[in-house]
Parts: structure tokens; C-alpha cells; sequence
């Protein structure tokens, strides 16, 4: 009987098709990200075949060896930088993750940090709750117009493309980017314009919104030198992964005014924020949330469940990253 273990409760969508194979499929009892020695305590329990992986799975060579009979990682996610590429190479272990899954509320939760900033939304209802709203007074809380403005994105895969997508026809934005390759479909279909280096972006942009992979050419593309290039009045927006932003460096502009302020959904040591970042008035930050929908999340369980059950089928993998 093929055995599957999942590292942490998923929607019953996906844990059900699994065992309609008739798999064994076993989860972690910890509602919890397991620690690398605890993945490898509850691996080496049985001669797994398969594991459903989740992002904050560290799955590196250590891991691999101590679960030599696994054969695929199927990661619950749309990244899957917490999985070892080369080393699953190495081993002939295949490694598939959960792309489309909630990609279009992640484009949505995107634009909410960037209105929350625009408006002030966090300022407005802190100062609300505090009970210091004493009537209407023209002078508070002054945002910042989006419609019109120039937009930045940095990585057009199907999440920097929606972003396109909504800043030009809802917000008549001006959309300019940058990536390795080329999107010639956005500058057709929404007038985005194409940039030779992320400096070009940063240097252009009253909004920088980041879609790249976490990879070790991605980790601390936003530093210091970087952000210095940004326009005062410019926000930063990251729900991509945290280290592609450095976070201490990214304080010190903040409380600068280097830029205006940022929208974070992903942190750089998650689940601890760099010193200072929480006490500060013009960032807003959500707890890694951005795909948080029950329809992506079930669609994530499918995903990752169809990942395993086509490969154990001897089946083309639809989701195959190694």
C-alpha cells in the first residue's frame, strides 16, 4: 500500500482523494510547522512513499536521507523554496508544487495593502478605536492617489500579470516591470512597459509590488542601496517571499522616509519581525494570508493530492518543478 504522510492539517478535500486510492495517508499531529528534526523523527516512523510538504517544511539533503523511500514531495504551495531543488535532483526525487492556487487573491490581497496604505485604512481605524475621532476635520489623515499613478512590478509570472491586470483597467495605473524574460502579452494587453534592470523599476514607480521566487540571485533584492533609489513618496509592496526584501535595511528606510511606506504579507524570518517593524505607523502587515480563501486553499488540497495521485498512477505529473 503507497504511504503519504502530510505534514500538517490541509483542507479534508485532499486527504480524502488520497485515501479513495486507497492510500495510507498519515498527518502530523502537531498543528504546528514541524522542525526539521521533528519532519525527520515522524519520516523515519515508516517507509513513507510520498509526502505532502508544506512551505515551512525544511526539506533539504539531511531530510532526504532519513526518508530514503520517499519518492515525491508534492509541496502545498505556489513557491518551493523550503525543498532543496538540486539535492531532490541528485536522488531522483520529484518535487511538484501547487501553481494557480490561489494565485488571483494573492493579485487581490496585493492591492489591498496597497488602498490600506493609499488611504491610510490602519492610521484611520487605530485612531477610530482610540476613541480620538472628535468630527470631520480636513486636515487628518491625508492619503495618497493611486489612479493614474505608475505601478512597478518586479516578476510577471500569473500573480505580477493579475497585478497588471487590475492596476491598469481599474485603476487606469501606468504598468512598468521587470523580469528575466520578456511578457510581451502584458505590454499588448495592458500597455505595460518593459525595463532593462529592477533599478529602472524602483526609480520610476510610486508603487513597487514584488512576484519573484525566493532563489539565492532573488534573496535581498530589495537592500539598502535599492531602496534608496525608490521615490520618497513611494510604497513598497512585498507578498512574495520575505528575504527577497531585507527587512532591516527596509526599517531604516521607513523610519528615514526614504519611501512612504510598505505592505507586507511575508517576513524575512518569519514568524519574527525585524526590531522595530511592528511599532511603526506607515507599514501594514498581514500574516502571511495573501492565497487565504477557503476556495484556494481547497484548490491548493486538490492540487497537491492530484500531484501524488498521478505520479503513484504512473502518470505525467502536472505539476512538476524537478
Amino acid at each position: 500500500m503507497t504511504k503519504i504522510f502530510v505534514t500538517r492539517k490541509i483542507p479534508d478535500l485532499g486527504i480524502t482523494m488520497l485515501r479513495e486510492k486507497g492510500f495510507e495517508v498519515d498527518v502530523s499531529s502537531k498543528n504546528r510547522p514541524l522542525t526539521k528534526r521533528e519532519l525527520i523523527k515522524f519520516l523515519q516512523k515508516k517507509s513513507y512513499d510520498g509526502v505532502l510538504s508544506l512551505l515551512t517544511d525544511p526539506i533539504d539533503a539531511e531530510v532526504m536521507d532519513a526518508a530514503s523511500t520517499v519518492k515525491i514531495y508534492a509541496n502545498y504551495a505556489i513557491g518551493f523554496n523550503n525543498i532543496d531543488i538540486t539535492e531532490a535532483k541528485k536522488r531522483g526525487i520529484i518535487v511538484t508544487n501547487t501553481p494557480g492556487g490561489g494565485a488571483d487573491r494573492v493579485a487581490e490581497h496585493a492591492f489591498a495593502l496597497i488602498l490600506a496604505l493609499s488611504c491610510r485604512v490602519v492610521e484611520g481605524d487605530n485612531f477610530m478605536r482610540k476613541g480620538k475621532y472628535k468630527g470631520w476635520d480636513p486636515m487628518i489623515f491625508h492619503g495618497t492617489k493611486i489612479a493614474g499613478k505608475t505601478l512597478g512590478i518586479i516578476g510577471t509570472g500569473r500573480i505580477g500579470a493579475d497585478i497588471a491586470k487590475r492596476a491598469a483597467r481599474g485603476f487606469e495605473m501606468k504598468v512598468v516591470y521587470y523580469d528575466v524574460v520578456r511578457n510581451e502579452a502584458l505590454e499588448r494587453d495592458f500597455g505595460a512597459v518593459f525595463l532593462a534592470t529592477p533599478e529602472e523599476v524602483l526609480k520610476q514607480s510610486d508603487v513597487v509590488s514584488l512576484h519573484v521566487p525566493l532563489t539565492k540571485e532573488t534573496t535581498h533584492l530589495i537592500n539598502r542601496e535599492r531602496l534608496a533609489l525608490m521615490k520618497k513618496t513611494a510604497f513598497l509592496i512585498n507578498t512574495s517571499r520575505g528575504p527577497v526584501v531585507d527587512e532591516t535595511a527596509l526599517v531604516a528606510a521607513l523610519k528615514a522616509g526614504t519611501i512612504a511606506g510598505a505592505g507586507l504579507d511575508v517576513f524575512e524570518r518569519e514568524p519574527k519581525l525585524a526590531k522595530g517593524l511592528a511599532k511603526l505607523p506607515n507599514v501594514v502587515l498581514t500574516p502571511h494570508i495573501a492565497s487565504a480563501t477557503a476556495e484556494a486553499r481547497h484548490d491548493m488540497a486538490r492540487l497537491a493530492a492530484g500531484n501524488l495521485i498521478a505520479f503513484f498512477e504512473g502518470r505525467a505529473v502536472p505539476n512538476k518543478v524537478s
